[in-house]
């Protein structure tokens, strides 16, 4: 393997390293569930275990509701995860009854499935429920009723082709989910540009937290086929346990998190646009002028040093240059080929590179304060992507030489 590649692969692990741990131990922790659930006499499962998980899951979407309608702060996605979470408790409230009146644990399963049809949709309705929040906070104020139900559609025609038809159409009810939490992953593509093209640092962005959010959507998925196919009676208790345990965590990621949407500033953007759209076509036809800007912000960027500021954003070029949010954008790719992110990245870990070979007794922490990064954590892991490696094999690097 060459130098290049081992690069690449170090960079990946610094920059996602947290992500595969959380979702390996999650992985390993309902495998060991699916193998330990069996052992549970399913007299005992049914008639305290399984009512005792619901009764929890439905308690705690309740107070979720309650407490995500209070702390909303007129954040738009936080109205989405208050009614995801009480239409979660309706859609357990009736399936947890459904399930009770029509005995469905005992019955034995027909074919390959064990699931029948309408545990299918309802499973289908709550990968549509929780993906509704990644959906929002990727693409704020994309997510309409319309465009929610319309995403819903094919569910219910191939529920309604599946009672009618026959053919058995289950098997499309059981990867609908996979399908839906893998097209997510591409709107993070896009979700992301546009964070590096407007923050110069992405840990209040959320991007970071969304793969996690989707990477425990999409182990709950794999879990949701296989349990399609089990013949175990107890197959709702991991499935159970699972729901419980993200409705806790995303509840306490989403009202703890410090600053997490990017809400706020695209409101900011849009009127800042207004305000300068006429400098666009001025300066976008005259090169003299970009040669210019281009100077002023050098110059501006190694007299100020705005970028030990943690929270610098494009908009704040407007110190400087005199353009609107979507032609600074542009300014900084063209002239400097890379996003504002990057662009901002370059000076901090310029100066990170400086603060260490002037003050090498410095702790990282004092580092990453000093050059702009919101922690030590994220300047370890910056500065390894920028440079293939850390910072201390860094210094040491430098001192040999």
């Amino acid at each position: 393997m060459g130098e290049k590649s081992l690069k690449g692969l170090r960079v990946f692990y610094y920059e996602y390293r947290s992500e595969f741990v959380f979702g390996l131990l999650l992985f390993c922790a309902v495998v060991a569930s699916y193998v330990l659930s069996p052992l549970i006499p399913s007299s005992l499962f049914r008639s305290i275990i399984s009512p005792v998980q619901n009764t929890a899951i439905i308690t705690v979407a309740v107070i979720n509701t309650w407490a995500m309608a209070r702390h909303c702060n007129g954040i738009r996605v936080r109205y989405v995860y208050a009614w995801i979470m009480a239409a979660t408790s309706v859609v357990m409230i009736i399936g947890t009854g459904y399930r009770e009146m029509v005995n469905a644990d005992l019955r034995p399963s027909e074919g390959i499935f064990s699931f029948e049809g309408w545990e299918l949709v309802g499973g289908d309705i709550f990968a549509w429920l929780f993906l509704a929040y990644p959906s929002e906070v990727l693409r704020p104020g994309w997510l309409s009723w319309k465009k929610a139900l319309s995403r819903l559609l094919p569910v219910i025609v191939v529920g309604i082709c599946d009672y009618f038809v026959p053919w058995d159409l289950r098997w499309l009810l059981a990867i609908v989910p996979i399908v839906w939490i893998s097209l997510m992953f591409h709107h993070i593509r896009s979700y992301r540009k546009y964070c590096e093209d407007n923050f110069s640092s992405l840990e209040e962005t959320d991007e970071r937290w969304i793969i996690r959010y989707l990477v425990m959507l999409f182990i709950v998925g794999l879990s949701y086929v296989y349990l399609s196919v089990s013949e175990e009676p107890n197959r709702y208790f991991t499935q159970q346990w699972l729901l419980f345990f993200i409705i806790v965590y995303t509840n306490d990621q989403i009202i703890f998190r410090s600053k997490p949407w990017i809400e706020d500033a695209e409101k900011e953007v849009k009127a800042e646009d207004i305000e300068t759209e006429s400098n666009v076509g001025q300066v976008a036809s005259n090169k003299e002028s970009n040669a210019e800007y281009r100077r002023a912000l050098e110059e501006w960027m190694s007299r100020e040093k705005p970028y030990l500021n943690p929270n610098f954003r494009l908009t704040d070029l407007h110190q400087v240059l005199p353009m609107n949010r979507t032609y600074l954008s542009q300014f900084i790719n063209v002239e400097y080929d890379c996003s504002f992110y990057h662009f901002v990245t370059n000076y901090r870990v310029a100066e990170a590179k400086q603060q260490m070979r002037e003050n090498p007794s410095l702790k990282m922490q004092e580092i990453s304060e000093r050059c702009g990064f919101s922690s030590a954590t994220v300047f370890g892991r910056v500065f390894a992507r920028e440079t293939g490696y850390t910072p201390t094999e860094w210094l040491a690097q430098s001192d040999n030489k």
